[in-house]
């Protein structure tokens, strides 16, 4: 992001101009079959998904440490203990710890466009369930490529979650090592024989959120829920000109926008079964620091450039004071 810029208009928008989303389909099965390929011939076998998920989470101890206590009158803006402003690894510790197969990933394809001045940032990490490692053939690994390849060119509908699945993403930011987060969403999709109602789920968030400043029923069973606050912490009403402005994401596949205008935001997605618009298939939730993000984005920006600039004045200092000259 160009510091000069105005921040308002560009900061708040992840960049989605990673390799993988660039690539032609050609290229990407190509890339996708000489990765497995490879993966396959290097393993020697198979494993369970308990097995792959101790293996990525090495000496995980949990249950994590709980975050700081909230303020007298503070709202509540957790997602399953995860919330803005805690660290990259106090976060991704809380999240493995929510599930025994959640294995975290770090991804840096979906963070903001930014001058880092060759130091590495940490923008965030997804989270997935562990999935068992099979052994396969090369014919075996293309056969499954052709079928999902059919599957796309007819859209047959693609879950990404299995029943009882969840999946995760969190945003972080700020100079190498002390990254923190700016955003996390969370979503599950219901597990078989174990059906919640819309309205039971609704009525749990409540609960725990207090009533929503908003309200959406886009008219196809989905329930759309947002908590929204301006920067000190005030609800936002209806009546407020910043009521359609603080919009936070709560699928964790979405990009999410900074300001300084607003504050955190609670959104929740409730998303039903096809078959049953009373029963909830998918829930998302997330929640999104908009002016605290900005503010950190900004303040990471300026570190950085201070950082690098007091690395070329001392790179001037040494070579002025190099008692050896230039061979004339």
């Amino acid at each position: 992001m160009n510091a000069t810029a105005s921040r308002r208009n560009i900061a708040g928008h992840r960049s989605h101009t990673a390799f993988g989303y660039r690539a032609t389909p050609f290229l990407r099965t190509l890339v996708a079959a000489v990765a497995l390929l490879a993966g396959t011939a290097a393993q020697a076998a198979g494993a369970s998904a308990k097995e792959v998920a101790q293996a990525a989470r090495g000496d995980l101890k949990c249950p994590a440490a709980k975050p700081a206590p909230r303020a007298a009158g503070a709202p509540v803006v957790d997602v399953v203990g995860v919330q803005p402003g805690m660290s990259w690894d106090d976060a991704a510790t809380t999240v493995m710890c929510s599930h025994p197969l959640l294995v975290v990933r770090e991804d840096n394809s979906r963070g903001f466009t930014m001058q880092s001045y060759g130091q590495k940032i940490r923008q965030g990490f997804d989270a997935s369930v562990a999935k068992p490692r099979v052994e396969r053939t090369g014919r075996q690994i293309m056969a499954e490529m052709q079928r999902d390849a059919m599957a796309r060119g007819m859209n047959a509908r693609r879950d990404d979650l299995q029943p009882g699945e969840v999946k995760w993403f969190v945003g972080t930011m700020g100079v190498p090592g002390d990254e923190r987060v700016l955003n996390a969403a969370r979503k599950e999709r219901t597990a078989d024989g174990q059906d919640m109602t819309v309205e039971s789920v609704e009525k749990a968030l409540v609960a725990k959120y207090g009533e929503p400043t908003r309200r959406m029923d886009p008219g196809d069973g989905r329930a759309l829920l947002t908590w929204a606050y301006d920067p000190l912490g005030r609800r936002i009403g209806e009546a407020s000109p910043l009521f359609g402005k603080c919009t936070g994401a709560a699928d964790p596949d979405a990009g999410v926008s900074l300001t300084p205008d607003c504050g955190i935001v609670v959104s929740a997605d409730l998303r039903p079964k096809r078959d049953n618009k009373a029963l909830v298939e998918y829930m998302m939730v997330g929640v999104v620091d908009m002016g605290g993000g900005y503010k950190r984005l900004g303040a990471t920006e300026q570190a950085l450039r201070q950082a690098d600039q007091q690395r070329r004045a001392g790179e001037i200092e040494r070579a002025s004071k190099n008692a050896k000259g230039p061979t004339l």
